[in-house]
């Protein structure tokens, strides 16, 4: 189901009815009660008058300010944890038409590191979240059994700051892409797929910050992500929610930062 076409078709209607009711019938219905007759509004304009102005707002805000979305997995792990819900910055790499995606404003691009939330290139209909790792032009290699990327020939750095408190399974780790210094888990169940990835112009690597179980670029399904396929950066955490009998909700990461 493609909410932002819903939302669009929905402001359109009833801004519509609202425009037809004050050019072609609002003008009798206000002569038949100044004559003393009983012409109240009709239903379906009143719902329209009263519903637009709240679509209205809501399509804007959606689509060029901020949009919220829910983490179904642990693969941005440690950053990001399954229920997660975040806001996504709609305006960080330039304005887009909703539906069609089209950008109008170009306010600049990617940084590597930045967490994105893009649209699966084999899968328009479905949203990705993971961390720029290569950009356009970039080499990117990936040494699994080391868990360490090489960037255009430039081992990144990876500090080992011990066990995972969530998860005693895995180790925690920081590095440094760019100017974004983030948290990664390590020692997972095994490596994962590894490989020397060369990014073509108007594309991003992206991989997560659980590269042990995370389907990323390193995977056909995925693969490199095209500048138009970018939803916008993921900017805060503003409800983090488990399931019931394991605590219900994560009182201290809302309001957390992402990155």
């Amino acid at each position: 189901m493609d909410f932002a076409l819903i939302l669009v078709v929905a402001t359109g209607v009833a801004g519509l009815i609202w425009l037809a009711d004050v050019l072609l019938w609002q003008r009798n219905r206000l002569l038949r009660i100044s004559a003393g007759e009983v012409a109240g509004e009709p239903v379906i304009v009143e719902y329209a008058r009263s519903f637009f102005p709240v679509l209205l707002l809501v399509l804007l805000l959606r689509s060029f300010l901020f949009e919220p979305f829910r983490i179904p997995s642990g693969s941005m792990m440690p950053t990001l944890l399954q229920g997660d819900f975040i806001f996504v910055n709609k305006f960080a790499y330039g304005l887009r038409l909703p539906v069609i995606n089209t950008k109008i404003v170009d306010l600049g691009g990617p940084a590597r590191g930045d967490v994105i939330v893009f649209r699966l290139p084999s899968d328009p209909s479905i949203n990705y979240i993971k961390r720029v790792v290569g950009l356009p032009g970039d080499i990117v290699e990936y040494d699994a059994r080391q868990e360490r990327i090489s960037i255009n020939g430039e081992m990144v750095d990876v500090e080992h700051m011990g066990e995972y408190a969530e998860d005693p399974v895995y180790d925690l780790g920081r590095e440094m892409l760019g100017e974004q210094e983030h948290e990664l888990l390590l020692s997972g169940n095994g490596p994962s797929r590894g490989g020397r990835y060369v990014v073509p112009e108007g594309n991003y690597f992206m991989m997560g910050d659980n590269r042990n179980n995370s389907q990323d670029s390193r995977y056909d399904i995925v693969g490199f992500v095209p500048e138009a396929n970018l939803v916008g950066r993921a900017s805060r955490i503003w409800m983090s929610w488990r399931a019931p009998s394991q605590g219900g909700p994560r009182w201290n990461r809302i309001g957390q930062g992402i990155n």
